[in-house]
C-alpha cells in the first residue's frame, strides 16, 4: 500500500465538535482531498475540471456552486477569509478562538431569555475590565521579579479572587438561561450532520451536510448566526481552548518544540505564532477586541459560500438574497497582510529531547499559493513519496535508518513551507537521516528526474484526483480552502500546469529552494529514561506527523475522566465516518477502539453503570 501523501492545505487550529481531541474532519483533512499535485493524463486533467457557477451578493459575500443531480444531499460550507496569520501580538488565538464562539448561539438559538442573556453579558464585560486592571499589577509584578508568573493562581491577590468570584457567579446564570448545544440539535433534527469548524494561519471555515429537502435550514441557522450572534461564555470558553491547547499541543511528544521551531522559522511573519494562540494572550483579551474582530473578519465582503450536491441554482440563489442578503457590507475592507518574511542568511537548528522515537523535521521556506514554482515542488514531494520514493528508498528500505519518512510542500497564502519529516530505525540517529536527506535532494539537484519517474508520480496523483473529485464533501470543502487562499480556479488549472512540470523544473527549483540556508533542522532525541512505543499495525501506513500525533491522541484520551465527551467524540465519528478516506479507515477504527477502551474503564470505575 501506497503511504498516504499529505495534503499541501493543513487544518492546524482543530475541529470545533469537540475540543481538544482530533474530529474526524480533521482526520480526513489531514490526507489529500484532491490530490494537488495535479494529474498527468488528457483524461485525468479532463476529469478534474469542475463546474462551478459562481455569483455574489451586493453585499460582496461570494457563492461557489457545483451541481450534483444524483445526490439526495448538499455539502455546505462558508469561509471567513481569516486566520492566525491576521492577528497581532496581544490578541494571537483569536481567530480560532472565534471558531468556538460561533457555536455559541444567536438571538433566538441558544437561550431561554435573551433579554436577560445581554445583560448578564454586559455585566461580565464590567467585571472582566476590572480583572484586566488586576492583571496589568500582577504583570508589573512580574517585571520586577516579586512573582515568577503573573497568571499563577497562586500569586492572585484577594482582590482579583473576589473579582472571579463575582464573575463566576455571573456565568453560572447565564448558564442557567443557555440552552446548550441547540444549533446542533436544530441540525440535527433537519437531518444535518457533519457540523464542524477548522481554523487554519488563513482561514476559518465551516462545514454542514444536509438532505437536499432542507437546503433553506442552513441558510437560516448560517446566516442567523452571523447576523446575530451572542458570544455567550465568552471568557468562559478560554478554558476549553487551553484543555484544547493541552491535549493538541503540550501533551504530544513534540508538540512545544514544535511552537518553538516554527517561532525560530518564521522571523518576521506573523506566522511565527501558533493557531492556537499563545497562552497569555488569551487571558487578556476583551469582547470588545473580539467584537472588532468580527465587524471586520466576518462581514460578507470577506466570506464566501460553497454548496456541492443537489439543488436548484435558481432557488439558492434567491435564498442567498433573501438570508445572507441581510448581512450589512463591512464599513471597512479587511486590511492585507503586508509584513513578509525576512530573508534568511543561514541555517537554523534546534534540538531537543522528548517522549519520542528519535527523529528529524526540516523546514524550508518555500513558494505561497499561486506561485510558478509551487507545482514543481509539489512534484517533488511526490517524487520523494511513497513505497517507491525516493526517501522509501534510500532511507527506509535502503539504508534501513528510518522507520518512515514523508516529504509535504504546503502552500499557504502569504508563504510557503517544505517540509521532510522522518523517524529513525533500530540504533540510527537524527543526524543520519541527515546526511541521508542531504544525499538524496543533492541527487534531485544534479540529475534530472528520469522521464519514466515524473510520469509515474503524475499518473499516481491523476487517480487520487479522479478518485477525490466524486466525494461532494471533500470538493466541497478544497473549494472553499482555495478561494480562501486566493483562488478556486486553482482547482481547475492544476492538472494542467502541473503535467507542464520537466525534469528540469524539478532541478531549479530544488536548487532555488531546498538549501540550508533556507531552513531549520530540528533534530530530535528520546529523552533518558523514555521507552520506545510500539507503533499500532492500523498506523503503520501513515506519514510519521500523523503517527506520532495519533498515539498522543490515545494518550490525552486515557486522562479524560468525562463519559459524556468520550461518547460526543464517538458520535461525531459515526455521523462522519462516510466521509473518511479510505487511507484512513483503520486509524480511525484504531481511535474508536482507544475511546470505546477508556470509556470502559470509566463505567468499571463507576460500578458498571451505563
Amino acid at each position: 500500500m501506497e503511504e498516504p501523501v499529505l495534503s499541501r492545505f493543513s487544518d492546524n487550529g482543530g475541529g470545533a465538535g469537540v475540543a481538544g481531541l482530533i474530529p474526524v474532519a480533521a482526520l480526513a483533512l489531514a490526507l489529500p482531498l484532491i490530490a494537488p499535485t495535479g494529474v498527468g493524463a488528457q483524461d485525468g486533467a479532463a476529469a478534474a475540471a469542475v463546474p462551478v457557477e459562481e455569483f455574489e451578493l451586493d453585499n460582496g459575500m461570494r457563492f461557489l456552486l457545483v451541481r450534483r443531480p444524483e445526490l439526495t444531499t448538499v455539502a455546505a460550507a462558508w469561509a471567513a477569509h481569516v486566520g492566525s496569520a491576521n492577528e497581532r501580538p496581544g490578541i494571537t488565538g483569536l481567530a480560532h478562538f472565534f471558531e468556538h464562539m460561533m457555536f455559541k448561539g444567536t438571538h433566538t438559538i441558544g437561550t431561554k431569555d435573551i433579554e436577560r442573556d445581554l445583560e448578564i453579558i454586559a455585566e461580565q464585560e464590567a467585571v472582566q475590565e476590572k480583572i484586566r486592571a488586576e492583571l496589568r499589577e500582577q504583570r508589573r509584578r512580574y517585571r520586577l521579579g516579586e512573582i515568577d508568573d503573573p497568571y499563577d493562581p497562586a500569586h492572585r491577590t484577594d482582590t482579583l479572587n473576589a473579582l472571579r468570584t463575582e464573575f463566576q457567579e455571573l456565568v453560572e446564570e447565564q448558564r442557567e438561561l443557555m440552552v446548550k448545544d441547540e444549533l446542533d440539535k436544530v441540525y440535527a433534527d433537519g437531518g444535518g450532520t457533519s457540523i464542524n469548524a477548522f481554523t487554519s494561519n488563513d482561514l476559518t471555515v465551516y462545514v454542514n451536510q444536509l438532505p437536499a429537502n432542507r437546503l433553506e435550514l442552513w441558510f437560516w441557522l448560517e446566516s442567523d448566526r452571523l447576523l446575530n450572534p451572542v458570544f455567550r461564555e465568552f471568557y468562559a470558553e478560554r478554558d476549553v481552548v487551553h484543555e484544547e491547547r493541552r491535549l493538541r499541543t503540550e501533551s504530544t511528544p513534540t508538540g512545544r518544540y514544535d511552537e518553538q521551531a516554527d517561532a525560530m522559522f518564521w522571523q518576521s511573519h506573523p506566522y511565527n505564532w501558533p493557531v492556537l494562540g499563545w497562552p497569555s494572550d488569551l487571558e487578556v483579551i476583551s469582547k470588545a477586541q473580539a467584537d472588532e474582530f468580527f465587524a471586520t473578519y466576518y462581514a460578507p465582503n470577506n466570506l464566501s459560500a460553497v454548496l456541492v450536491g443537489n439543488f436548484d441554482p435558481a432557488e439558492v440563489r434567491e435564498l442567498a438574497e433573501r438570508y445572507f442578503g441581510r448581512l450589512e457590507r463591512g464599513q471597512r475592507e479587511a486590511p492585507d497582510v503586508v509584513t513578509l518574511e525576512a530573508e534568511q542568511l543561514a541555517e537554523k537548528r534546534m534540538t531537543a529531547e522528548c517522549d519520542c522515537q528519535p527523529q528529524l523535521q526540516i523546514r524550508y521556506h518555500a513558494a505561497p499559493f499561486g506561485h510558478a514554482d509551487g507545482y514543481a515542488l509539489d512534484v517533488i514531494a511526490g517524487v520523494l513519496n511513497g513505497r517507491t520514493g525516493r526517501l522509501y528508498e534510500a532511507m527506509v528500505e535502503g539504508a534501513e535508518i528510518a522507520s518512515g519518512a514523508s516529504a509535504l510542500f504546503e502552500a499557504r497564502k502569504y508563504a510557503g513551507v517544505f517540509n521532510l519529516r522522518s523517524e529513525t530505525k533500530g540504533e540510527a540517529t537524527p543526524e543520519e537521516l541527515l546526511v541521508a536527506w542531504d544525499q538524496v535532494v543533492a541527487d534531485l539537484i544534479a540529475e534530472p528526474v528520469p522521464q519514466d519517474e515524473l510520469a509515474k508520480v503524475k499518473n499516481r496523483v491523476s487517480a487520487d484526483t479522479y478518485r477525490q473529485l466524486r466525494d461532494p464533501f471533500f470538493l466541497m470543502i478544497q473549494l472553499a480552502i482555495m478561494d480562501a487562499l486566493g483562488d478556486w480556479r486553482y482547482l481547475n488549472t492544476v492538472a494542467e500546469l502541473t503535467n507542464q512540470v520537466t525534469a528540469e523544473d524539478v532541478q531549479r527549483v530544488a536548487a532555488k529552494y531546498l538549501q540550508p540556508s533556507k531552513r531549520l533542522v530540528s533534530l530530535y532525541y528520546r529523552k533518558a529514561g523514555a521507552e520506545a512505543k510500539e507503533t499500532p499495525a492500523e498506523l503503520e501506513a501513515l506519514p510519521p506527523e500523523m503517527r506520532t500525533a495519533l498515539m498522543s491522541q490515545a494518550q490525552a484520551i486515557a486522562t479524560i475522566e468525562d463519559p459524556a465527551q468520550l461518547e460526543a467524540v464517538l458520535q461525531q465519528m459515526e455521523a462522519q465516518a462516510g466521509q473518511v478516506p479510505d487511507e484512513m479507515r483503520p486509524a480511525l477504527e484504531w481511535m474508536r477502539s482507544v475511546i470505546e477502551e477508556r470509556l470502559a474503564e470509566l463505567r468499571e470505575d463507576d460500578g458498571g453503570e451505563e
